[in-house]
């Protein structure tokens, strides 16, 4: 099954994502959320790799186990950092075998010294490419509303997610994004230069404002400033925090859902009560 496939009954798919646990009792509990986030009967859930590798043997039984025990289509992130094509060919096979062949591609999280591995790839791009070559894989690639932090220009951006579709990426999943207007912008924009897949939204439910002042700090990412003072408004209370992230994110995966988008694609942080109370609000447009 290709992730286009999960777009293609005219009804908006609900897709999640999670991130390993370093302990076995975080697995246990992160397994307890999977068991009530399979509730929204989410079209795949995919497993995220750490910076640099770090969490690949995590990612992969991770992967593994969802697929088994859980009975969800999986899909695990793979990325060009830490490692050379023969690690890739063995890890990605052994995933391949299991049934498990939908992959979100990516260059991976760096560190400032990075240099690719003899073997290896600078560029998503060249990994949707060589992957093509092992399997026929479904990829997801990312796509940055706001532009990649690191990225020269926002046309340099673009022309590198057309790279990465046109190696072979069924689909685009996008960063976070807080403003929908921006995400409409660049569906518009990536259409001009004539990328035709799937544009997914990424939605991140604030769970507090110390955590999300991190994540949109290290990506490049705008909390409008209404948003920011609702939650400053909140004190150190993290459930007041949690409910203005969740209230956000309802109006905006509503606004989403009733411009038509393909799916929203939620970083849940291995949390589920937030996507719970937010895909209830949103049921009368799924």
């Amino acid at each position: 099954m290709k992730f286009s496939d999960f777009y293609k009954n005219g009804r908006p798919a609900l897709s999640i994502e999670i991130f390993p646990p370093k302990t076995e009792k975080g697995v246990e509990v992160l397994f307890e959320e999977l068991k009530i986030l399979k509730m929204i009967s989410p079209a795949f859930v995919s497993v995220t790799y750490g910076a640099m590798g770090s969490t690949r043997d995590l990612t992969k039984d991770l992967a593994l186990r969802i697929h088994r025990e859980l009975k969800l289509k999986t899909a695990f992130h793979f990325t060009c950092v830490g490692s050379g094509r023969i690690e890739m060919k063995d890890y990605v096979t052994s995933l391949a075998c299991e049934g498990i062949d939908l992959v979100v591609a990516l260059r991976g999280d760096k560190t400032a010294d990075f240099k690719p591995a003899e073997d290896g790839f600078q560029f998503a791009s060249e990994l949707v490419a060589y992957l093509k070559t092992l399997h026929p894989f479904s990829m997801a690639v990312a796509g940055y509303p706001e532009k990649h932090i690191e990225a020269e220009s926002f046309s340099s951006d673009l022309e590198n997610l057309k790279r990465k579709v046109n190696a072979g990426a069924d689909i685009v999943i996008t960063q976070l994004f807080f403003d929908n207007t921006i995400y409409y912008s660049y569906v518009e924009k990536v259409r001009q230069i004539g990328i035709t897949a799937q544009i997914v939204p990424g939605i991140l439910p604030i769970q507090s404002l110390k955590q999300i002042q991190r994540i949109t700090g290290l990506c490049g990412v705008n909390l409008p400033p209404a948003l920011l003072t609702e939650l400053e408004s909140c004190g150190e209370d993290e459930a007041a925090m949690r409910e203005v992230g969740v209230n956000y994110a309802i109006r905006q995966c509503r606004d989403l859902l009733q411009n038509g988008v393909p799916g929203i694609h939620f970083y849940s942080l291995n949390k589920s009560q937030s996507v719970l109370k937010i895909v209830e609000a949103c049921r009368d447009l799924l």
